[in-house]
């Protein structure tokens, strides 16, 4: 499988150059030259089939020959080794639960197959490796366990001192090894910054192999699909879902889309939003117009100008009409967010959190707009990571999972630097 740029300004590359590099260097986003089919055998038989022999079949188009079948089903295996139930919110509601992993995160599919790759193609590489990432709270966390241990790799992670949950920051800064902590005296803006100027700084990146991890690279794209198959092996309804995605920059739902683009049934998507509006205002007036993004109960979706939805227009061609027929999008605000959160715990005794709970009232306006019709909802985060604002609605107190537990009295590990370039540099070169 070949990859081009979306900005068609850069050579053609395969897998292994598109994951290292993670953008093309017309600064455009990779995209497969084309999307391949399912068998309607593969559709047929999905209750049969495993999680790896899902994911494999899958993936292995956009990899080919590029990794040998048998590490394949290895990666695949690693990346899928803990539950993704489907689980019923109420008669036409279900919700897949994608927090079930090491950092209660959606991020964790992607991240764990991502590091993966780059750990087999490390072997090819003589530079060491240094994946490069600024975290606002999930993306880290799921990133340092995806990585961690991982040969022939280390991760710097920069993270807004203060700005994240006590649960993210020690999946942040408790692993060793290889993760390395950034604690970073400023925002999140301050990190995503210094990570930029670094992969610009020709002396820094002739010494080392800077790449990143995050949702524009294709290895952590492409493998969120694996999960809408894996949900339609445990639809049981006659007709196909509609499917309701939180959607922040717009690389989950893409992935549901490329899936059904390759003929998963899907009867429609819903691109649930917060007060982050670009592409409801896309829907409404057919120009795309990034703004500022707004800070927000469901912060992980703030984004003011979603990189993946360029994709997501590649898919239908920048059909507006191919697209519009198959998903739309809808905002909402953080007291209808709030109030999802109560109404669906007091009446259906479900806890959301403040992303799952968008992507609920996405669905829900859709069905009551289209009734007989039945779906579900990405439930992206456990809750437990927002215990604030959903304990305080619930008034219930959240349990952590056991298999986090142990991490809340680990020891931080982490380096506190000014939001200044010089001092991540130095931080940089004493690391390596």
């Amino acid at each position: 499988m070949q990859y081009y740029s979306l900005n068609h300004n850069a050579p053609d590359v395969d897998f292994k150059t598109a994951t290292l590099y993670g953008q093309a260097p017309d600064k455009g986003l990779y995209f497969p030259k084309y999307i391949p089919r399912f068998s309607e055998k593969f559709l047929q038989n999905l209750s049969t089939l495993s999680s790896e022999e899902i994911g494999v079949e899958v993936i292995r188009p956009y990899i080919e020959n590029e990794i040998p079948e048998a590490d394949l089903k290895r990666i695949v295996s690693e990346t899928l080794n803990f539950p993704i139930p489907l689980v019923p919110v109420n008669d036409n509601i279900w919700s897949l639960e994608l927090y079930h992993g090491p950092t209660l995160a959606f991020k964790d599919i992607g991240a764990r197959f991502m590091s993966r790759c780059l750990g087999y193609f490390a072997k090819q590489i003589e530079k060491r490796i240094v994946v490069l990432v600024a975290t606002s709270g999930d993306t880290g966390g799921a990133v340092a366990h995806g990585f961690y241990d991982v040969p022939g790799i280390d991760v710097v992670i920069l993270y807004p001192s203060g700005k994240v949950s006590p649960v993210q920051e020690k999946q942040l800064t408790t692993l060793g090894k290889n993760i390395h902590a950034l604690e970073v005296k400023g925002n999140f803006d301050d990190c995503q910054r210094m990570v930029k100027q670094a992969f610009t700084d020709k002396e820094l990146t002739e010494n080392i192999f800077l790449t990143s991890a995050n949702s524009i690279n294709v290895a952590r794209w492409l493998p969120q699909q694996f999960y809408y198959l894996l949900a339609l092996k445990q639809w049981n309804q006659a007709q196909p879902p509609v499917i309701s995605v939180p959607s922040g920059n717009f690389g989950n739902i893409c992935a549901g889309l490329l899936a059904n683009a390759s003929g998963m049934p899907v009867d429609h998507f819903v691109a649930a939003v917060n007060m982050n509006d670009v592409v409801p205002r896309y829907f409404e007036t057919k120009r795309y117009e990034p703004l500022p993004a707004k800070a927000t109960l469901s912060n992980a979706m703030d984004v003011g100008d979603p990189s993946n939805f360029i994709r997501v227009r590649e898919i239908f061609h920048d059909s507006f009409p191919g697209l519009s027929e198959k998903m739309s999008s809808e905002k909402f605000t953080d007291q209808q967010t709030e109030a999802a959160i109560e109404k669906v715990y007091q009446a259906f005794h479900y806890t959301l959190d403040p992303h799952g709970a968008v992507a609920f009232l996405g669905l829900d306006s859709y069905l009551k707009k289209h009734p007989g019709k039945k779906g579900f909802i990405l439930e992206t985060a456990h809750p437990v990571k927002f215990p604030e604002s959903v304990e305080r609605i619930t008034g219930t107190k959240i349990p952590i999972p056991e298999h986090v537990q142990p991490i809340m009295s680990a020891q931080k590990k982490s380096i506190l630097i000014d939001p200044d370039y010089v001092q991540l540099k130095q931080s940089l070169s004493s690391l390596f």
